[in-house]
C-alpha cells in the first residue's frame, strides 16, 4: 500500500511539472533550416527529430506547408498588390453600406418621433 500512494504522489508531482512548462515558440529561421535540411534527405525523419527535439511529424507538417507556399516566393509583389486591392475595395464597399444604414436610421427615429 505504501508503494502505490508514493506512486501516486510521483505522478502528481510530474502531473505539476508539466503544468508548469511553457511551449517552446520556435522562430521561422529554426523551422526554414529544419525544413531544407529535411528536403536534402540527407538522413531521415527520425534523425532530425532527434538533432532538434522535435516530433517527426512536425517536420513533415512543416515541409508540406513550405512546400504548398513556395510558389509565394515567385509570385511577388504583383500577387499581394492584387490582394492588397480587392481588400481596399471591400472595405470601400463595406464603409458605403454602414453609412447608407446610419442614413436609414436616422430617417427612422427622426419619422418614429413625429408618429409618438
Amino acid at each position: 500500500m505504501t508503494e502505490r500512494m508514493s506512486t501516486q504522489a510521483s505522478s502528481k508531482k510530474s502531473i505539476n511539472e508539466t503544468s508548469r512548462r511553457s511551449r517552446r515558440v520556435l522562430n521561422d529561421d529554426f523551422k526554414t533550416k529544419v525544413v531544407l535540411e529535411a528536403l536534402k534527405e540527407e538522413c531521415t525523419l527520425n534523425e532530425l527529430a532527434g538533432k532538434y527535439s522535435l516530433h517527426p511529424n512536425q517536420i513533415s507538417q512543416w515541409k508540406n506547408q513550405f512546400i504548398k507556399n513556395a510558389s509565394s516566393v515567385f509570385s511577388g509583389p504583383k500577387a499581394m498588390k492584387r490582394k492588397i486591392e480587392a481588400l481596399e475595395a471591400e472595405k470601400t464597399e463595406l464603409h458605403r453600406i454602414i453609412g447608407e444604414k446610419d442614413v436609414d436610421l436616422e430617417f427612422l427615429k427622426k419619422t418614429a418621433g413625429s408618429w409618438g
